[in-house]
């Protein structure tokens, strides 16, 4: 009987997402997923997710989550209260920042445009602030993650509006590295943040390191050059402790969970990743910026709903 009861609660997760909390209550929403489950439209579907998230990433210096994670709780949604899955998807999500920003950081330093001196501090303080962030994540509940994320986008986009209007000064490639105390607190500020949010960091390290007076094009490539290794380093903590997490009924997250939907759209942001890197030495990006945030802004308002 014992055995039976609890094949029963397993399955509930497996198959069964109640409609109050998801968009859907067929196979595709499961909870128990890996990649060898999904049908050749859902494959399809998470890579292009990927390619879009790959392609943003490496356009912008950002990790791609800003992408995934949205489109994920919209197209998925969760299947309980506590918005429990957004762990699963902070975790896929973790994932593929790392090939996305390892793929145009590769990129972005054949152009010459990686400065050693600021990596050499960036990433290891960086790195710090990603584990702690990422532990703090994993003691709160799915919704608390998913509500600053959301509060997250609403300043992303308000920062877009005003240097749309008021432009960051941009400074000549041969300006100095920031000082050390500076890429001291931006790199473990932003690894904290990014670490609870389950995002790249790039979308605050960027803009950050241009205040220090670091040229975009520099900031955007040592960017990319500190998230690849803080997010291999997030995204393990990550992995290793979805276990802990549960849902309200007790059955616990997987590994499976997560790599679902990470291995599709990892192959897609890879692709992405170089197109995005390659355009942005060509294009003029602060209006396309605005777009994607207002976009994601009204993502956010449905993303919670």
């Amino acid at each position: 009987m014992d055995i039976g009861q609890g094949s029963t609660r397993h399955n509930w997760h497996r198959s069964q997402i109640p409609h109050e909390f998801g968009p859907r209550t067929d196979n595709r929403y499961k909870s128990t997923e890996s990649p060898m489950d999904l049908t050749l439209t859902e494959i399809l579907i998470r890579t292009a997710l990927g390619v879009l998230a790959g392609c943003v990433g490496g356009l912008a210096g950002l990790g791609g989550s800003i992408i995934m994670l949205p489109a994920l709780a919209m197209i998925y949604g969760y299947s309980d209260a506590n918005k429990t899955r957004h762990h699963v998807y902070m975790a896929a999500a973790m994932c593929v920042n790392v090939l996305v920003a390892l793929s145009s950081s590769v990129l972005h330093k054949k152009k010459g445009a990686a400065r050693k001196d600021l990596l050499i501090i960036l990433i290891p303080t960086m790195a710090l602030g990603m584990v702690g962030g990422v532990l703090l994540s994993g003691e709160s509940k799915g919704e608390w993650s998913l509500y600053a994320f959301a509060g997250f986008i609403w300043l992303y986009c308000l920062y877009n509006i005003v240097t749309t209007i008021r432009k960051l000064p941009d400074h000549p490639d041969d300006s100095p590295t920031p000082a050390i105390w500076k890429i001291l607190l931006i790199g473990f500020g932003v690894g904290m943040i990014s670490g609870y949010l389950g995002i790249g960091g790039g979308i605050l390290l960027v803009p950050l390191l241009q205040m220090a007076k670091l040229p975009l094009r520099h900031a955007i490539a040592g960017s990319a050059g500190a998230m690849w290794i803080s997010s291999i380093i997030g995204a393990s903590i990550k992995l290793s402790t979805l276990h802990t997490i549960e849902y309200e009924d007790g059955v616990a997250l997987t590994l499976a969970d997560a790599m679902g939907f990470a291995v599709p759209m990892g192959v897609g942001a890879i692709v992405g990743a170089y197109l995005g890197a390659m355009l942005a030495h060509k294009l003029k990006l602060p209006h396309l910026k605005l777009a994607i945030a207002t976009i994601l802004a009204v993502a956010s308002i449905k993303m919670i709903s």
